[in-house]
């Protein structure tokens, strides 16, 4: 054969390899470190200003006498509540208390609502039967239970972890189901034909492909139990259930102790907002990258 005759067939060999390489190219995510001033000026900067904006607006309304003192304290009288829990050595323990029952509740509502949410995505005849039920529980403000929780198990922590078990049970199993809706078939398919049937199945391509959509629902789960508590330690007050945020709110309320409500009410949010960032958005983030989902500015 002639080289004129091989040149046609080098040149598709090259543009065969160069179309391989693209490709790959657009399957390789790449990782790359965000540089600390970078995530400091995108990441802490825009909420740091809010909350100075918030704060700048607060002083402004109780310095033009919006309302009486007694109703709308000013942040350093806020903040004099705050040094009074810290003197007194009680502040880290009424934070413990209601963080510990909180996560309490909602690791044994992880453990429970997951069989739940893989039973009813792949069981059509108990997800008829199931399914609305867990939507409409879901809907169910979480204070509803509080009553019936007492009533059943008395004022003590069982009543509380009822009330969160309820509240949040509903949310991470509504979420698992969502993500498993939306596993394309074709794994389902590739892990059967690979032996994974049954619980090895579960574990080994159900629960991984589903992840986003379970890491939503694990979300939810955590607000809908940090509420559920909220609500329960508001309503139940006993001695022996010590004293959480939402006591220590109440305590204050029936004080007329406007500025320890306002406290109560900064430390709850406090609480929520901090377990979200320390430990969901990293798991989150890590989960999308590692796919190739996560954008630029995340």
């Amino acid at each position: 054969m002639s080289s004129t005759d091989t040149a046609p067939l080098l040149t598709k060999s090259r543009a065969t390899d160069d179309l391989e390489a693209g490709l790959d190219a657009l399957d390789t995510v790449v990782v790359q470190r965000t540089p600390f001033t970078q995530t400091l000026r995108q990441k802490v900067l825009p909420p740091a200003l809010a909350v100075v904006l918030v704060l700048v607006l607060w002083q402004v309304a109780f310095s033009l006498k919006l309302a009486d003192s007694y109703k709308l304290p000013s942040p350093g009288m806020v903040l004099d509540s705050l040094k009074d829990l810290w003197y007194q050595g009680t502040l880290f323990s009424i934070i413990w208390t209601s963080l510990w029952r909180g996560g309490s509740g909602f690791i044994a509502s992880v453990i429970i609502g997951t069989p739940i949410g893989l039973l009813v995505a792949q069981v059509k005849p108990v997800r008829a039967a199931v399914g609305p039920i867990l939507s409409g529980l879901q809907s169910l403000p979480s204070v509803a239970w509080v009553p019936a929780a007492v009533i059943w198990l008395g004022v003590n922590d069982q009543a509380m972890y009822a009330v969160i078990l309820l509240g949040a049970v509903p949310s991470i199993a509504n979420g698992l189901i969502s993500g498993i809706d939306q596993v394309p078939p074709i794994f389902l398919r590739a892990g059967r034909t690979m032996g994974a049937t049954g619980l090895a199945g579960a574990r080994h391509v159900l629960l991984p492909a589903a992840l986003p959509g379970y890491l939503a629902g694990l979300k939810q789960g955590w607000a809908f139990s940090w509420r559920s508590l909220m609500a329960a330690e508001l309503i139940a007050s006993s001695p022996d259930l010590g004293i959480g945020l939402g006591r220590y709110l109440e305590n204050q309320r029936e004080s007329i102790d406007m500025p320890g409500v306002m406290l109560g009410i900064v430390l709850i949010l406090f609480v929520g907002i901090a377990i979200d960032l320390l430990v969901f958005s990293p798991v989150e983030r890590r989960v999308l990258r590692n796919r190739g989902l996560l954008a630029h500015n995340r």
